[in-house]
């Protein structure tokens, strides 16, 4: 009882146990010592190999004590072959390794064979094993596996071989070498063993029994070593082989790609006069080698591969449907479309049996490349062929058509389901059809359609709508801003039955909050989470996002602190929605605070996120901490992206530093990035606030000839507006007839300009024409243009033009 004390439970068992195996030699260790551990520790004992040494050594001292123990301890436990994988020691006494067995023979010789070899007692054990009539092979074979070890197990064979006198006894050392190989494989060194073993059968004429050949072909496979395993298989007798033996050996040359030795091996099962050729093991043993093969198991040639198949094909062996249809989506996943629709057709054309089954394993993989015209060319096929499609090919079929917007299509389908249009079609639909219907009319804004499909659905017998039929029209609701019909139909799912989940809440609450409800979304969560739903981390960062989007950074943090909280941990989206928000507002010590809490929490900044914090640090002319932050991105692997210049050009633009910009320009490319329109907007932005009109326009030029990147309306109003300021208001006229030639629309600001410069130069008729312009692209006027226009044109006494220009008439034109 101390002992088990001192020694604890479990893995601190076998911990302790090593700490006092130096007492195995010592004076202290005792029977009592055994005789003193509860159950599991004699369990530990058994597993370990200072276990085993102080069992041993125990029992050396006291066999009476662990006897004793015999009823305390489970034999399955210490004595079952079953442990030898878990020992490295060759094996341990007999009196702890012997199976225990009922058999009177089996006992009676194992305890024979607890004297040393040399001391055997030949008579006894003669008169034991070979009286008449004779034991059965199998005692042979208990009796050697009893003996626990390789070694002492080959000892007896060898006595079976010398004393027995009868006819017989090449069956009975047979047996006996079976338990041989059976202890040897489970030693160290099994390779090394088992082939000494094997050779030394082959020299002493032993017959292999089919379990003996089945251990050595699967462990000199699993060796490398194919040219004995293939031995192996060949030394037993043909008509005693069985199909277990049959498939680890072909499945073996398979691995090794031994293509011709499996066909040798197909011919003899094929054979007439063997007892597999009318079965169905010939397809299972090599179908299912073919298909780890393909699946990658010691490499695959897809070449060899089908060429055996066809061969199989050939010669009347035909796959099931599960195994056809494995192989057909292995080759599909390869991109061997094409081969596996001649593989189907192969069996079809040569009377096996085929279903929809491996159709629609095509049919998924033609439905994610968009190839719907070989989706229809098949379907005619299996029409063609007499072959139905099951309710599994039509949802496949209705799927992809779905989302690929073919919806007309897909209805098309879905009403030749229902009228029973399609010759031989016994199914109906389902709810998984429906479902993939009513969302493929929502994504393309057919809610009515989506709502009365429900209907149909709710009325249709032994079908009923589930939480996935009412998510996706909910969500087709809120996308089209229709956020009361969605809640209506969200109360009308409660009334049906249908519980909502987690993605009805989310779905909800991110419509209201994208259409100005956030106060609604925060009211409706509340009520949900009395019924009982929680929400998760997409919950909390629709409503961080839509708190950003107004300003109310408060209530967000709030959010992200209640997130945590409340046993939702906020994932990299919530972080770098609240740091985006924050960024975008210039609160800049909130985001750098958040971003420090994302890396602590284990995860990393990525470059979106990286450029948010560098362009909110530019924004607030922080320099230095943009600089810093570059250099954190940089130290961790993310490389700045296009967006990363982007935002320092802009900085260095707006504070007139264009020496900087340019080399940061020149940088950019060099590294292999593009510039952008934004780009090159940031330095023309910064040479027009410095009034340097000529370098603005030679980087316009540039962006033109060079870069091939066209100007937008932006960078037109840069350039328009600081050319008028400085008197050049010819060529502002002229950037707005290059505009008009590029197709850039002008907006409001672009007119504006215009007009401030015109009214400087007083020409007149030139406003008439922009005012004409402004009209014919519906343009509004804003306070500005009806101040500048409004100043000048009563100064001048053309009210008259001014009233027609608002109302939207010629201006140009002479009045009468």
């Amino acid at each position: 009882m101390e002992l088990n004390c001192v020694l604890g439970r479990g893995p601190l068992a076998l911990k302790n146990l090593k700490r006092v195996s130096h007492l195995e030699e010592s004076r202290l260790l005792r029977p009592h010592f055994v005789k003193h551990l509860s159950l599991h520790h004699l369990l530990f004992l058994s597993l370990s190999d200072t276990g085993m040494r102080l069992l041993r050594s125990a029992s050396e001292q006291s066999k009476p004590v662990l006897h004793s123990l015999k009823p305390r301890l489970n034999p399955a436990l210490h004595l079952s072959p079953f442990l030898r994988p878990f020992s490295a020691d060759p094996g341990p006494g007999p009196e702890l390794s012997r199976q225990p067995n009922d058999d009177p023979i089996v006992a009676q010789a194992l305890g024979l064979l607890q004297a040393p070899e040399n001391s055997w007692n030949a008579a006894e054990l003669s008169r034991l094993l070979f009286p008449s009539p004779p034991p059965t092979p199998a005692h042979f074979s208990k009796i050697a596996l009893g003996l626990g070890a390789s070694d002492k197990a080959l000892k007896f064979l060898e006595f079976v071989q010398s004393n027995s006198p009868r006819d017989d006894a090449p069956v009975f050392v047979s047996h006996a070498f079976q338990s041989v190989v059976k202890l040897a494989s489970r030693e160290p060194s099994w390779e090394k063993a088992l082939l000494e073993l094997y050779k030394m059968s082959r020299q002493r004429d032993i017959r292999l029994t089919v379990n003996a050949s089945t251990l050595l072909v699967s462990f000199f496979g699993r060796a490398g070593m194919v040219d004995e395993a293939v031995s192996a298989f060949e030394d037993v007798d043909r008509n005693a082989r069985d199909g277990d033996l049959y498939e680890l050996y072909v499945g073996m040359l398979f691995r090794h790609g031994r293509f011709e030795g499996a066909l040798k091996v197909l011919d003899e099962i094929l054979d007439p006069g063997s007892r597999f050729a009318a079965s169905n093991i010939p397809g299972k043993i090599f179908f299912s080698a073919l298909l780890r093969r393909l699946q990658g198991e010691g490499g695959s040639d897809a070449d060899e591969i089908v060429g055996f198949f066809l061969k199989l094909i050939e010669l009347g062996v035909f796959p099931d449907s599960v195994t056809l249809s494995k192989i057909i989506k292995n080759l599909c996943r390869n991109g061997e479309i094409g081969r596996a629709w001649d593989l189907v057709l192969r069996v079809i054309q040569s009377g096996g049996p085929v279903e929809a089954a491996p159709f629609n394993v095509i049919l998924v993989e033609l439905g994610k490349r968009l190839d719907f015209k070989r989706m229809n060319e098949l379907m005619i096929k299996m029409k063609e062929i007499n072959i139905p499609p099951d309710i599994v090919t039509l949802g496949i079929l209705i799927n992809h058509l779905c989302k690929s917007r073919r919806v007309d299509d897909a209805l098309e389908v879905f009403e030749r389901i229902c009228t029973k249009q399609e010759e031989g079609l016994s199914c109906k639909p389902d709810t998984v059809i429906y479902n993939c219907l009513i969302d493929g009319l929502c994504k393309v804004g057919r809610l009515d359609e989506g709502a009365e499909l429900l209907r149909k659905l709710t009325l249709q017998d032994g079908c009923k709508p589930n939480v996935i039929t009412y998510n996706c029209l909910i969500d087709g609701y809120c996308k089209c801003c229709e956020i009361d019909k969605a809640r209506q139909l969200f109360d009308q799912m409660s009334e049906e039955g249908v519980q909502p989940n987690v993605v009805t809440v989310n779905i909800l609450v991110d419509g209201m909050c994208k259409f100005g409800r956030v106060g609604h979304a925060v009211e409706f969560l509340k009520d949900m989470k009395v019924r009982g739903l929680s929400p998760n981390v997409r919950t909390y960062t629709s409503l961080i996002k839509a708190f950003c989007n107004v300003n109310n950074f408060e209530k967000a943090m709030e959010l992200f602190r209640e997130m945590s909280r409340s046993g939702c941990s906020p994932d990299s989206v919530a972080y770098y929605t609240l740091i985006s928000g924050l960024c975008n507002a210039g609160r800049m010590d909130d985001a750098s605070s958040v971003a420090t809490e994302l890396k602590a929490a284990g995860f990393s900044l990525d470059v979106v996120c990286y450029n948010n914090l560098i362009g909110g640090f530019c924004r607030k002319n922080k320099l230095e901490e943009a600089y810093e932050m570059l250099k954190e991105m940089e130290s961790s692997g993310v490389k700045p992206d296009t967006v990363t210049y982007n935002c320092l050009l802009s900085y260095f633009g707006k504070t007139g530093n264009l020496t900087t910009a340019n080399k940061l320009m020149r940088q950019m490319i060099e590294k292999g990035l593009v510039p952008t329109v934004v780009s090159y907007g940031a330095l023309i932005h910064g040479y027009c606030l410095k009034n340097n009109v000529e370098e603005a326009m030679k980087v316009f030029r540039d962006m033109n000839s060079v870069s091939k990147i066209p100007p937008n309306t932006v960078i037109y109003n840069i350039l328009i507006e600081c050319l008028c300021r400085n008197d050049k208001v010819d060529g502002a006229c002229s950037l707005m007839d290059d505009m008009m030639e590029k197709g850039v629309r002008p907006n409001t600001t672009t007119f504006n300009a215009l007009f401030k410069g015109l009214h400087q130069m007083n020409w007149l008729k030139k406003a008439f024409e922009m005012m004409d312009r402004m009209n014919e692209h519906a343009c509004k006027p804003d306070y500005v243009t009806m101040e500048i226009l409004t100043e000048w044109l009563s100064a001048v006494g053309e009210v008259g033009k001014l009233k027609n220009f608002v109302q939207g008439y010629e201006v140009s034109a002479c009045t009468a």
